[in-house]
């Protein structure tokens, strides 16, 4: 059983936060108020349909406002000071709020939820509301660190908190798929250096979603013959009981790593509590691979791909893809003509030195 801690509260504009203590964790029962005067919600965003693949667009304006790379004592994401009341009005071990900027919105009262589905079209100028939840997930109370350098306990509370925002986000009307993720450095585009991801809630299947259903529904056995072949090969990172991280045979990325469970889990909160503990450990030991296989971090993009709700999912397997676009201590790889206006990938190393590249890493 977890001794994870979970308090949940209010922030001054009726937004949620929650705080998830370490096992072992100090902190009281109740959080200090949010003393930021009282406001509206977040406005809701927009989807506008891009009529040539029926894929979804949100359009949120307000999020051009958002705050960009402040000085530390001003960051949003440190613990509320006399000088800074940020988004987190008390101390904390890790705590998941909802975005202040969100692409996707709580379904407004009286609002019914909007059919999204990519076989609906709609008229050429007609919008649909974003509804759905996006929230930020603070690894750390401390502005300067990262995921992978903080102790196997506080990556297992990171997880706690994955799954347990994912089963109550997927409860919301209207949402079809959680994704959490964590964008990792300035050239992969974050807007803030405190340690911290995300959790998407989309309205849509997503695409790349869609496309991993029409795979899966024509070969209901995929992942475990992924596990098979893959668990033989090369490329394979770290093997454990439960899981299998490996590069891919055909990686996309100049660095790519891929995770899954050897049993079928379609998200965070089908794992036991003993998979969780072992996940943590491999998890981070693979970001702290993408962090010394060059003298500095290596960007790196943390994406966990959990079963959308929706029809056809019951094969699709919880996963994690950690992909990066540095190629050389001193060169990145940019999405260009093909990959960015095809969406044809061609790929500068080969999955195998990939993997001896990370292997030498977490050696």
């Amino acid at each position: 059983m977890s001794s994870i801690k979970k308090v949940s509260a209010k922030l001054f504009d009726g937004r949620d936060i929650h705080y998830f203590d370490d096992a072992g964790s100090t902190h009281p029962n109740t959080r200090k108020p949010d003393l930021r005067d009282p406001a509206e919600r977040p406005q809701l965003a927009e989807l506008r349909q891009d009529p040539l693949n029926g894929e979804w667009i949100a359009v949120a304006a307000h999020r051009h406002t958002r705050a960009f790379l402040p000085p530390s004592n001003q960051c949003p994401l440190c613990p509320t000071t006399a000088d800074n009341l940020s988004e987190i009005p008390d101390n904390f071990d890790v705590a998941v709020f909802e975005n202040k900027n969100p692409a996707f919105g709580d379904l407004p009262v009286g609002v019914s939820v909007p059919n999204l589905s990519t076989s609906s079209k709609i008229a050429l100028g007609e919008t649909r509301p974003a509804v759905g939840r996006c929230e930020v997930v603070v690894f750390s109370p401390e502005h300067e660190g990262s995921l992978g350098q903080m102790p196997v306990a506080r990556v297992l509370t990171v997880l706690e908190a994955l799954a347990d925002r994912t089963d109550e986000l997927q409860r919301l009307p209207g949402v079809k798929q959680v994704f959490p993720f964590e964008n990792r450095g300035q050239e992969i585009g974050v807007t803030l250096h405190h340690p911290h991801g995300q959790i998407y809630s989309y309205p849509y299947v997503t695409p790349r979603t869609q496309k991993l259903l029409q795979m899966a529904s024509s070969n209901p056995s995929l992942f475990d013959e992924i596990v098979s072949f893959e668990k033989n090969s090369e490329r394979v990172l770290i093997e454990t009981d439960s899981f299998l991280a490996y590069v891919p045979f055909a990686a996309r990325w100049p660095m790519e790593a891929h995770l899954l469970p050897k049993r079928h889990v379609a998200n965070h909160t089908e794992l036991s509590f003993d998979e969780r503990t072992e996940l943590a450990s491999v998890y981070s030991s693979l970001l702290q691979a993408f962090e010394t296989v060059y003298e500095t971090p290596s960007p790196y993009i943390a994406a966990w791909h959990q079963a959308p709700l929706t029809e056809g999912a019951k094969n699709l397997r919880l996963q994690l893809q950690i992909t990066s676009p540095r190629r050389a201590a001193d060169k990145l790889k940019y999405l260009a003509g093909s990959e960015s206006a095809m969406g044809a990938f061609i790929a500068d190393i080969p999955a195998e030195t990939i993997a001896a590249q990370l292997r030498q890493a977490l050696s």
